[in-house]
């Protein structure tokens, strides 16, 4: 079986508008990863202070626009570092999307040194993100950051 950074580098090498690689890379991470319950892209608005959603897969989210700061999300965007957050329940500033997610996971997208953007990941489990996760998201912010 292939593995899931293989399959991401199929949709990216694909011919396909980047839109439709990123939507694909959601769906695939929302299928194939059983813990990843919403998967979606937010990325900078321009010169603002704040990220815009992109591509995702998963329940419809009200945090189409997030102010730089606010959740987990927009700490990211200020902080530059991936944020692991095991229990949303246990965090002070958290944008709750949806009553069901136990635990979240934003990793930043980098190009030419400038955060651009980011992964967000929604788990209904508490503390399922590993290493492996990390490991899997910063390849798929990679991939991201050569086609944007």
């Amino acid at each position: 079986m292939e593995t899931l950074e293989k399959r991401i580098d199929i949709i990216f090498a694909s011919n396909i508008e980047n839109e439709g690689k990123l939507q694909k890379t959601c769906q695939l991470l929302h299928d194939e990863v059983s813990h990843y319950n919403w998967v979606g892209f937010y990325f900078t608005n321009g010169d603002k202070q704040e990220l815009m959603l992109g591509p995702y897969v998963g329940a419809e989210t009200d945090h189409t626009i997030i102010p730089f700061g606010k959740g987990i999300c927009g700490q990211v965007a200020v902080s530059n570092e991936t944020f692991v957050v095991p229990d949303v329940s246990k965090q002070d500033n958290y944008l709750s999307c949806s009553i069901d997610t136990k635990s979240e996971i934003v990793v930043p997208i980098f190009k030419n040194g400038k955060n651009i953007g980011q992964i967000d990941i929604d788990s209904h489990e508490i503390n399922p993100f590993t290493k492996k996760d990390e490991d899997l998201l910063n390849y798929v912010c990679k991939k991201v950051s050569e086609v944007i």
